[in-house]
């Protein structure tokens, strides 16, 4: 573990990242093959894990499954044999509704893939995390500073940060952290028209202190830090431009 610190690298570490075929997970698996590690990226599209591996080393693996069934991840751990890292990223394009405008039914099936599945992930990931390992799962600054329309998104990201310190309690000596970035330019904000996510990404960079939204390899850093450090769990790590601050 003093090597693999000393060095930077994930040599000889397994890391499998579900949400990995896009955005956060994306980065974080090229970030985490360049550092030496196999990694192991699971989605819920086909189309998108091929093109997804095309990017990353020789090597590299590949699921297209349903992360919205428990049964289907599940039988995704119970084959995927011991391993290192555990990185969570996955989840749907992002909807904002003002409460007015809010289906509570919609609303709760959001929760699904972002909190639910997340928790499944850790449920039957645990018992096949090496010595040293560790659990990384994804919030959002929404739940420290939500903005009109944010009523859901806030919700859950507030959920996940509590969901991170239970967890590192409950699961020591695993260590469980999140990473919570501001607003970063990926695919999750392609349910947008065009013209309104580029005024979305001007409007929040030019209030933000580095006056820029935060690019996907920005945040696939964070998750790199979160696995190769040994001392730091329970901790939501923010990553936002300083959005928390003005």
């Amino acid at each position: 573990m003093e090597n693999q610190n000393k060095q930077g690298t994930l040599a000889g570490k397994k890391v499998i990242l579900l949400g990995g075929s896009s955005g956060f997970g994306l980065a974080t698996a090229k970030a985490a093959a360049a550092a030496g590690a196999q990694v192991v990226i699971v989605s819920s599209n086909q189309l998108r894990v091929n093109e997804a591996l095309q990017q990353l080393p020789a090597g590299s693996q590949g699921h297209a499954i349903d992360l919205g069934q428990e049964t289907n991840i599940k039988a995704f751990f119970e084959q995927a044999g011991a391993f290192d890292h555990l990185v969570y990223t996955a989840a749907e394009n992002l909807r904002l509704h003002n409460l007015s405008d809010t289906d509570l039914a919609a609303a709760r099936n959001f929760f699904n893939l972002r909190y639910w599945s997340a928790l499944a992930a850790v449920k039957y990931a645990t018992p096949h995390i090496q010595p040293g390992g560790s659990i990384n799962l994804s919030s959002g600054i929404a739940g420290q500073r939500p903005g009109k329309g944010w009523v859901i998104a806030a919700s859950i990201c507030s959920a996940m940060e509590g969901l991170v310190r239970a967890l590192a309690v409950e699961l020591a000596p695993i260590r469980v952290n999140s990473v919570v970035p501001g607003v970063v330019k990926t695919n999750l904000w392609n349910s947008m028209p065009d013209a309104d996510r580029e005024s979305l990404y001007k409007n929040v960079g030019d209030s933000l202190l580095v006056k820029r939204v935060g690019e996907a390899e920005e945040i696939a850093q964070a998750f790199m830090y979160l696995m190769l450090q040994q001392f730091g769990t329970g901790q939501n790590i923010v990553i936002d431009g300083g959005a928390a601050l003005v």
